[in-house]
């Protein structure tokens, strides 16, 4: 526990009593909250995180976060924050008093920092840095001058992020062995692109299954079309948290 709040490390030590249901995060990426409070309905018992992105937020501002409060799930608002300090800074702290849970910012050092000092109102909101977005290759980062890998720019900025007081970062299922390997500190790392076996790649550019994801060290997975397009997104979320149960089981 670092103040009260369980760290990735602690998460696993202690994977054998992970229900990974609870690890799920379900992507609510739909435009209207009428749709979300339907699709909800449907998941709400097999999944553990609600996930509001840009869309539905711009949609319908903080009034859909509360909604989603209703559901008793805690709330991953996925606006991936970049701005000068003070903006970040003062913005998170308007998503603390939401009661958040999580809050995605991008992996810049001002931004995190500002991002920490933001959520002091709700010191439980965990501070999730975005490392290298999964729709991006090698190519994509050297367009944008970098030269290394894709893994040596995700373990970069995940360094950055431990350094910044962060509590997780955002991070493809390729990376947490890297991760874990070269950083000495209990990140949590939360990862999407995630596709069950079988499924399209959709334009993601680093993607794994849920099993591989787990196996590699990853902490939450991120899910959003493999279940909002399913012919039956409640059996869907359920397969994926089985297949993260035995997962879990086999890395403790």
């Amino acid at each position: 526990m670092v103040n009260g709040k369980e760290t990735g490390m602690d998460q696993r030590v202690r994977g054998s009593g992970i229900q990974a249901k609870d690890r799920l995060v379900f992507a609510l990426d739909v435009p209207t909250a009428k749709a979300a409070e339907a699709m909800l309905d449907r998941v709400q018992g097999v999944v553990g995180v609600i996930k509001i992105g840009l869309e539905l937020f711009v949609s319908e501002g903080p009034a859909v976060v509360r909604m989603v409060r209703q559901y008793r799930k805690p709330v991953f608002l996925d606006l991936k924050l970049l701005d000068i300090a003070e903006t970040v800074q003062r913005t998170t702290a308007r998503v603390a008093d939401m009661g958040v849970s999580f809050l995605t910012v991008h992996a810049q050092r001002k931004a995190l920092a500002a991002a920490v000092k933001g959520r002091a109102g709700n010191p439980e909101m965990n501070v999730l840095a975005v490392t290298v977005l999964t729709n991006l290759d090698q190519a994509d980062l050297q367009e944008c001058g970098f030269d290394g890998t894709v893994e040596q720019a995700v373990v970069a900025r995940a360094r950055m992020t431990a350094e910044e007081g962060c509590d997780g970062v955002i991070a493809s299922g390729q990376e947490p062995a890297a991760i874990r390997s070269a950083i000495d500190s209990p990140l949590l790392i939360v990862t999407p692109g995630v596709r069950p076996g079988g499924r399209g790649v959709d334009e993601h550019a680093r993607v794994t299954t849920p099993s591989q994801a787990i196996h590699a060290g990853a902490d939450y997975l991120v899910v959003g079309r493999p279940i909002r397009d399913a012919s039956d997104p409640c059996a869907a979320a359920r397969a994926i948290a089985d297949e993260m149960q035995a997962a879990f089981a086999e890395r403790s």
